[in-house]
């Protein structure tokens, strides 16, 4: 029995398990995480329950993943490997759309409204998002600030109250409405009227006036 377990084990696979998280999404955005069963996301997935344990020994852990994963996906986007030679505030805006962006997007919404719903019954919930997504978004930019501070560009004594603070810029007017307004959709104009204004309010906070 043991070694039946290990095969099936050494054959779990990427592709398999992203159509997990895809299902597990689909079942939390409709019933919530506690009206969502491990049994509806297998079903979903169009995997057995025990190959779905396979990969998640929890829900728990499978809304864990579910964030990680979008997560990932935005920190890759906003903060690419390689070093942005773009002026700061063309830099800046890059960042600040696709926060905004992913922010006012259907799963990044979903996200939101399924850990506002469940955060007081399962309190975990909302610290593996905070964790998982809005924490490591936060440090990804202060360390990009202290960067800038570093060559001379940006003057900040604390880069992660400065990165807190370019984040709540981008979701100034467009992220409240569409988080309680199912039938609001922002348009480009409107995200990058935002976007220009944060970067706006942010350099004259932060910039170096001594260049």
């Amino acid at each position: 029995m043991t070694s039946e377990i290990h095969s099936e084990l050494d054959g779990l696979s990427p592709e398999r398990r992203e159509r997990i998280v895809a299902g597990a999404a689909a079942m939390f955005v409709r019933d919530g995480y506690e009206g969502a069963s491990m049994s509806q996301i297998a079903a979903a997935a169009n995997v057995s329950k025990g190959t779905l344990y396979n990969y998640f020994p929890s829900k728990e852990a499978l809304f864990a993943a579910f964030v990680r994963d979008n997560c990932r996906r935005l920190v890759r986007e906003a903060f690419p490997d390689e070093p942005d030679d773009a002026p700061i505030a063309v830099d800046l805006a890059r960042i600040g759309r696709t926060m905004l962006r992913m922010m006012l997007s259907p799963r990044g919404l979903a996200m939101y409204r399924v850990v506002v719903m469940e955060a007081v019954k399962f309190p975990e919930l909302a610290q593996a998002f905070l964790a998982a997504g809005p924490n490591v978004a936060i440090g990804k930019m202060a360390g990009w600030i202290a960067r800038q501070v570093a060559a001379g560009d940006l003057v900040a004594a604390d880069p992660v109250f400065a990165a807190e603070q370019f984040f709540a810029l981008t979701q100034t007017r467009l992220v409240l409405r569409a988080r309680t307004d199912v039938n609001f959709t922002p348009s480009e104009a409107d995200i990058e009227q935002v976007v220009a204004g944060a970067v706006k309010v942010f350099l004259a906070a932060y910039r170096n006036l001594e260049l």
